[in-house]
């Protein structure tokens, strides 16, 4: 069996895309190896048919972290015997570039998003001309390069001219199964629940707007579930007295738990920002997850994602990200039954089309030249 090891930066806990990645690399015949990172905070990981391999380091972020994990995954690399090395990310390209060029390894590069469009860099501009001369030194230098949607394989075509793959990252067809009810996860019965999920719950996400236009809702509850770095500013937001019991916080969980949430839920929100260029022209999971969890979607109009909602017409674009326009859009939804029924019917299409099993085609492609 060709021995594949991936690697991330992240902890490998809520990292659906990779996952789903290495059960395809496995169900290929591909003996994978997926490594990463642990935190005190990490949740343990459920049992799966590929080794993980998470490393305990000194530093948690910042650019120590970036070099010492590099560091660690190079000698990694470098040691485990394997046959193709796949990078996720801009983040762990150093190391599987240089392993890849010693030991004449073939590569792969994912790439998650356009990494130095990132806000977290956009702002800091000594920063990302660091992680641009990284990414300039290396990329046209790869050849199999795969990323998550359409416009963003378009920036990387016209920067350096390179074609890339394209996949999404949308969930697998989940099998039959008994659901918990809304007690059962100490959810109320009497209110209409507004959902906001993600693992990057993050400045300029529209969190903020979203708890605000609880203000001008009533019987509403929004239901927020995953981590992010305004997370503290949300639950401090949360405890005005305009906001009393309108809004719960859960933390981060393993998908199989999110999605008995997610599918409790009226509504589903993403309202990104178009404040930088991979907010722009981002496609985050959560709205496939609301589509298989079959919610209507409230999004903001962001090219990517506003496509597939209106194009199978599962819920609604917001054009402004004002708190009383988010509240008088979610009351629209919540109420129209008739709109409601048909934006369901819809959802059921959808989740039948955009699904893994469909989307993992483009994959296999791939990697069977290196079967």
């Amino acid at each position: 069996m060709k021995k594949v090891l991936v690697s991330v930066t992240n902890d490998l806990s809520t990292d659906q895309r990779v996952d789903k990645a290495c059960l395809t690399l496995t169900g290929m015949g591909f003996r994978v190896t997926l490594a990463g990172r642990k935190l005190p905070e990490s949740l343990p990981l459920s049992s799966r048919k590929y080794e993980t391999v998470r490393m305990r380091l000194l530093f948690r972020r910042g650019p120590w972290f970036y070099a010492e994990y590099n560091v660690r995954l190079f000698f990694l690399l470098l040691f485990r015997k394997c046959d193709l090395l796949v990078a996720n990310d801009l983040d762990t390209l150093p190391a599987n570039f240089l392993v890849h060029l010693l030991k004449r390894i073939p590569m792969v590069y994912d790439s998650h998003e356009y990494y130095t469009g990132t806000p977290e860099l956009v702002n800091r501009p000594r920063i990302r001309a660091i992680w641009e001369s990284i990414e300039g030194w290396i990329f046209p230098k790869l050849g199999d390069i795969i990323t998550v949607n359409g416009s963003i394989a378009r920036l990387y075509e016209e920067k350096y001219g390179k074609r890339l793959y394209v996949v999404r990252n949308i969930p697998r067809t989940p099998g039959p199964g008994l659901n918990p009810t809304r007690d059962e996860l100490g959810l109320p019965e009497d209110r209409k629940i507004v959902l906001l999920q993600g693992a990057g719950i993050n400045i300029q996400r529209g969190a903020e707007e979203a708890i605000d236009a609880m203000r001008y809702l009533d019987g509403v509850l929004l239901l927020i579930i995953g981590g992010g770095d305004v997370l503290e500013l949300l639950k401090n937001k949360s405890q005005n007295p305009e906001l009393r019991d309108k809004v719960i916080f859960r933390d981060k969980m393993p998908y199989t738990e999110l999605m008995k949430h997610t599918r409790l839920a009226d509504l589903g929100l993403t309202l990104d920002k178009d404040t930088n260029i991979n907010y722009r022209f981002s496609l985050p999971n959560k709205l496939f997850d609301y589509i298989h969890a079959r919610i209507p979607v409230l999004a903001s109009r962001l090219p990517e994602i506003a496509s597939i909602v209106e194009s199978y017409r599962i819920g609604m674009i917001t054009e402004s990200h004002d708190p009383k326009a988010i509240a008088e859009m979610i009351r629209e939804m919540l109420s129209d039954e008739i709109r409601y029924k048909v934006w369901k019917q819809n959802l059921a299409k959808a989740a039948e089309e955009l699904c893994w099993e469909k989307e993992e085609l483009v994959l296999k492609e791939l990697y069977k030249k290196y079967v």
